[in-house]
């Protein structure tokens, strides 16, 4: 598959602010799964200061400082990428028992490190009983791990409803379990925070997902959106990818920006200004199926 993704981002403010400064997560990774062609970030008032390098996950970031007075503040990131196909459930049949994946992980000195920082709670999400016993049905004992995180990642899309007016950003993951209600970011939060809790390693992906518009009506410009899902680590196979909110094993619908622990380490744009006042944010996403490139 390939794709064309526009994320466009305004900041409105009631009165002017004197000094923005943002980070931004909005560069697609390139991975054995997805490659970028093309990439391009539009910033208006231009920043007086721009930097772009790798954070501590290896995802691009771009570090932006503008001076120049503005009431309005706009981002445009706009990328082509092309994903490659990912393993199908049939050919994930052979992964470790979870418990014998949990083991091995107690040993860091026999994995890599980079596995072991999402071993444990981050900002966004702590591990606890709770969420260890709403876990333990998907994965009873010697349950092959891929198995398992598939049967969790059913049962939040069965439990749990979809209400983007339930939470927010610093709603605490303890009320979303008792809740159960929330957005693609809770529920990614929510199956990192089960899988950490029995000591399997898992982190955050942020990105896009193409949705369908209804049948008989054309895509709309803007009407995507961004989108979470959940990585979990299988000695077997590496890095699988799981969407709970969706209820689906990734697959070429799912393109990748970052990821991180949790959202704190991905946020598409988050930043500090001098003055302002309220503020009004606008986000537009429109992801667009482009055709394949001809090989020659």
């Amino acid at each position: 598959m390939r794709y064309h993704v526009l994320h466009e981002t305004e900041y409105h403010y009631d009165s002017v602010v004197t000094l923005s400064q943002q980070m931004l997560h909005m560069t697609p990774r390139n991975s054995n799964a997805q490659y970028c062609e093309q990439y391009s970030l539009i910033i208006s008032p231009t920043p007086t200061e721009h930097t772009q390098y790798f954070d501590y996950f290896k995802n691009y970031s771009d570090y932006i400082a503008v001076f120049t007075p503005h009431e309005l503040l706009k981002v445009s990131s706009s990328f082509t990428v092309s994903l490659q196909r990912r393993p199908y459930w049939t050919e994930l049949q052979n992964s470790l028992p979870w418990e014998t994946v949990a083991q091995q992980l107690l040993h860091p000195s026999n994995v890599d490190l980079e596995v072991v920082g999402y071993l444990y709670s981050s900002p966004n999400v702590k591990s606890s009983q709770a969420l260890m016993d709403f876990a333990l049905p998907s994965f009873w004992q010697g349950r092959p791990l891929i198995e398992a995180a598939l049967d969790l990642t059913q049962r939040i899309y069965q439990n749990f409803e979809f209400d983007p007016e339930a939470t927010n950003v610093s709603t605490p993951l303890d009320e979303v379990l008792a809740g159960k209600r929330g957005v693609c970011q809770d529920f990614a939060h929510l199956m990192i925070g089960c899988l950490r809790s029995l000591g399997l390693a898992s982190r955050y992906v942020s990105g896009y997902i193409l949705t369908n518009p209804p049948e008989g009506k054309e895509r709309l410009v803007g009407a995507d959106a961004s989108h979470a899902w959940v990585s979990v680590y299988c000695p077997t196979y590496g890095w699988i990818d799981f969407d709970p909110t969706n209820n689906c094993l990734v697959q070429s619908e799912h393109i990748t920006v970052a990821w991180g622990r949790d959202f704190s380490d991905v946020s598409p744009m988050r930043g500090v200004v001098l003055g302002g006042g309220a503020q009004e944010l606008t986000v537009r996403v429109t992801v667009t199926p482009v055709p394949l490139m001809a090989m020659t």
